[in-house]
């Protein structure tokens, strides 16, 4: 992404790139990705842009020069509050940084959504909350047996789990076997995930609750 900024900043149009000299394209790409692309990339980029077609502009190169600039300026904002959020995290001593997958911003989004933990009696009543309880439907004698998520309670923290499920299974044996485990039951992808997401409301329910450490069990 840098080395595409870099090189749209200064070069504009696939005109202006097939016509840069080879050294300089291959400098500027390389300088960008710290050694990541070099000559190879730049012959590439350069044979790419005198088959491209389409127009070019003045206007639009500035338009174009104009929205990277903005972007990069987002992006360093982005970037000092993430630095402020780990801080605070850090500051806060949780447990769920103890949780393989579960990055700072996720930590704090997950923790500002649940506020006192005491608020929840149960792992139950905190699934309630998140919106990843199973809605139940019932006519006379007969109570269904597959239904949707309620998603009731906080979209944010709901959000913030099932990206945290993703990141955990990838990172821990024990989650990653579950997940397999749920897959090999024949369910959806997403299905088998949401699953997941429930062990970890658990997982992170008992954390608080115990103020412990995260500990592996494979």
């Amino acid at each position: 992404q840098s080395s595409s900024y870099a090189l749209l900043s200064v070069l504009t149009s696939p005109k202006e790139i097939a016509a840069c000299h080879l050294t300089r394209l291959t400098n500027i790409l390389s300088t960008a990705s710290r050694g990541k692309y070099g000559k190879d990339k730049a012959i590439s980029l350069k044979e790419c842009a005198a088959n491209s077609i389409g127009t070019s502009s003045r206007a639009l190169s500035f338009e174009l020069q104009q929205t990277i600039r903005l972007i990069q300026s987002v992006q360093v904002e982005i970037d000092a509050l993430e630095l402020q959020i780990k801080e605070v995290v850090i500051e806060i001593n949780s447990p769920l940084i103890s949780i393989p997958g579960i990055s700072y911003t996720l930590a704090a989004i997950i923790l500002s959504e649940i506020g006192d933990i005491e608020r929840f009696s149960s792992p139950c009543k905190l699934l309630a909350f998140a919106g990843l309880d199973p809605s139940t439907y019932q006519s006379g004698k007969y109570n269904a047996s597959h239904t949707p998520m309620v998603k009731r309670g906080s979209s944010y923290l709901r959000f913030a789990i099932l990206m945290a499920s993703r990141t955990v299974s990838m990172r821990d044996a024990a989650f990653s076997a579950y997940l397999s485990k749920k897959r090999s039951e024949g369910k959806h992808y997403y299905v088998a995930m949401s699953h997941v997401a429930k062990k970890l409301i658990r997982v992170i329910f008992h954390l608080l609750k115990t103020n412990t450490a995260f500990v592996p069990q494979m």
